[in-house]
């Protein structure tokens, strides 16, 4: 065999097949992780599920205001909700759209804000004790003042959220803008790039993950303050849903909503945590 034909076979591609076997392998293990954390996921919802028994079960009188909050009549309740009693649907889509209509005025008003204060330090010297003084004043203290400023009903409601979701989005947003890499815009200025299209084409695309990681923290502090904030006297809603389960007595249709709020809050992280990860690796 000639030198020539040696040297060819031994810096030849490397066959496909044998690409294959790294990407196989990775997804395996991907799909190893992905079991495993349902597994110990769902363990840790049995443990839950076992000790909310043990606090309302074995302890006390079958008879006694506990024993109604224990998990098989909250099930039960459950069940009657998802299949349309008390138009919960209704109450759970007045909730979302609430979520919803908050998240957007947060982040017409946070992702500006985050743009601003990134870019400039000169503006973020100045409004930067401003912003951290009322993001550390309880959302829930502005209900008296949102119920004079704007009456009642959803007005009022919205303020409140978007008041509690626009400060992650805004921080996010200028820690976004912060981690730009300079050289990208050097590189835009040398080709001579306007100012929209380095907007467009440099910083919109990089604050991206930032934004996106603001709004999945933001849509954790607005499921939080949805409940109370929907005790301001509306008619619907899963906040007023649970006012009226405790005026009723109906304490298992009360825990069943309690248990609901908790599965709808986790779909909702859920659902932005895979926006993330899918812009993670795109």
């Amino acid at each position: 065999m000639s030198k020539t034909s040696v040297m060819s076979s031994f810096f030849s591609p490397v066959p496909p097949a044998a690409k294959a076997v790294p990407s196989r392998l990775a997804n395996i293990n991907a799909k190893q992780k992905t079991l495993t954390s349902v597994f110990y996921g769902g363990f840790g919802l049995i443990v839950l599920l076992v000790v909310w028994w043990l606090l309302t079960v074995p302890f006390t009188a079958p008879n006694s205001l506990v024993a109604h909050f224990a998990p098989v009549p909250s099930l039960q309740a459950l069940f009657a909700l998802l299949g349309g009693a008390d138009n919960m649907w209704l109450h759970i889509g007045v909730s979302l759209k609430r979520v919803a209509v908050a998240l957007i005025l947060a982040l017409a008003v946070g992702v500006p804000l985050g743009l601003a204060l990134g870019r400039s330090q000169t503006l973020n010297a100045t409004l930067s004790p401003a912003f951290q003084f009322l993001r550390m004043v309880s959302p829930l203290s502005w209900m008296p003042i949102a119920v004079i400023a704007f009456g009642i009903g959803d007005r009022p409601i919205y303020f409140l959220l978007a008041f509690a979701a626009v400060w992650p989005i805004m921080l996010s947003t200028m820690a976004g803008v912060r981690a730009i890499n300079p050289r990208w815009q050097a590189l835009g200025k040398s080709l001579a790039a306007s100012a929209s299209e380095t907007f467009w084409q440099i910083t919109v695309p990089a604050i991206t993950g930032h934004v996106l990681t603001g709004v999945r923290l933001a849509i954790g502090v607005l499921w939080i303050v949805l409940v109370p904030c929907e005790m301001l006297g509306v008619t619907a809603g899963l906040g007023y849903f649970i006012l009226d389960t405790r005026d009723r007595l109906d304490y298992p249709a009360l825990m069943a909503t309690i248990v609901l709020i908790g599965i709808l809050g986790f779909l909702l992280d859920g659902f932005f945590r895979s926006i993330c990860q899918l812009r993670k690796t795109a």
